[in-house]
């Protein structure tokens, strides 16, 4: 997956928008909460999961899936190297961490 690939499928959820973040992209939901950030120069990103989700989508996804190493990736950030992760795992990753963000807010 690309980072154009990538951000294609973030908007693609409703009311979600682009907008910088520090060094990277954030997608957040009706102007609130980022569900995923994307940081461009190293092809990778990050998506808000649950800790039981972050373990299953790191054994599914191999290598190019891994905790944040810090209180972030302990609360559930993940980070998905790009061109390692198929894109069904990453379509996966997305909608679980929209998904929870839509219910976060009452919007679902």
């Amino acid at each position: 997956m690309t980072a154009a690939e990538f951000k294609e499928l973030a908007l693609a959820f409703p009311g979600t928008e682009a907008a910088p973040h520090f060094d990277r992209t954030a997608f957040k939901v009706v102007k609130r909460r980022i569900f995923a950030s994307l940081h461009e120069p190293s092809q990778s990103a990050n998506i808000c999961l649950t800790p039981t989700e972050q373990a299953e989508f790191c054994e599914v996804g191999g290598p190019g899936v891994f905790p944040i190493p810090n209180k972030w990736g302990q609360q559930g950030w993940t980070t998905f190297e790009l061109k390692d992760v198929a894109e069904e795992v990453m379509q996966a990753a997305m909608e679980a961490a929209y998904g929870a963000a839509m219910v976060e807010k009452g919007k679902k």
